[in-house]
């Protein structure tokens, strides 16, 4: 038999990183995908768990990129689940952003996802089942001055979740969204932990300090290593309280 294998796109750095890691872990096969192929920098992995991660290139704008990847992991490996977590937040006044701004973010956070969720589909569907977990964000309930476009393409994560969660539900896959809020990464470290950012969320968040890309990957790792088969089409914000706080 294949061994059993999560995509997880956008691998490379930051909140996929630690969700390959955390998968990689729980005993999977981890394809981790991005522009680069690097695998992810994880030096407290075990060297089993490390074993696990397998390198791969893709544009997941681009869907015979995402498809090429994914049909040539399945090869080797039986597919089991796809996280869609590549991303990219750009900020600017919405009277002023090109259209050309707009689409990038569309096109990386949203449009990413259907082209993903497509690829695996028919991996999925032939084994009557798997998961797929997108990456939105707690944006998407929100209204935030200049971002306009990532509160829009994040939103269009939900809706997609909630639709194909739906659709492909006879088939046997489920489909969730985790929607993180303010999380430290490597990617964002100096402006989280210091500035007019830092004193913000010390406000905002009630636990007073922003999440960690380890709390995003235990989450996603959990949702397939408990295998809730009722659970499918919600969107789980992991955001400290903050969306929610008045």
């Amino acid at each position: 038999m294949k061994e059993r294998c999560i995509v997880v796109t956008g691998a490379s750095r930051g909140i996929g990183a630690a969700i390959a890691g955390r998968l990689a872990r729980a005993g999977y096969a981890v394809a981790c995908l991005s522009r680069s192929g690097a695998l992810p920098e994880l030096p407290d992995l075990p060297g089993d768990a490390r074993a696990r991660l397998i390198a791969g290139v893709a544009d997941v704008t681009r869907a015979g990129s995402i498809a090429e990847a994914i049909g040539k992991i399945a090869e080797g490996f039986e597919i089991v689940g796809l996280v869609n977590n590549a991303g990219v937040h750009l900020e600017g006044a919405s009277a002023e952003i090109t259209l050309g701004h707009y689409d990038q973010v569309m096109a990386t956070n949203a449009t990413s996802v259907l082209l993903g969720c497509q690829a695996v589909y028919p991996h999925l569907a032939a084994r009557k089942g798997g998961l797929i977990v997108n990456l939105g964000s707690f944006f998407d309930k929100l209204g935030v001055k200049r971002n306009l476009a990532y509160c829009a393409s994040k939103a269009a994560v939900g809706a997609m979740t909630r639709c194909l969660a739906v659709e492909w539900a006879g088939k046997g896959i489920r489909v969730l969204d985790v929607a993180p809020g303010y999380i430290h990464t490597d990617l964002n470290h100096e402006a989280i932990t210091q500035g007019p950012l830092r004193a913000y969320l010390e406000k905002r968040i009630p636990g007073r300090e922003p999440g960690t890309a380890d709390d995003v990957a235990r989450l996603v790792a959990s949702l397939f290593t408990s295998d809730i088969p009722f659970l499918t089409g919600e969107t789980l914000y992991i955001d400290g309280a903050q969306g929610i706080a008045h």
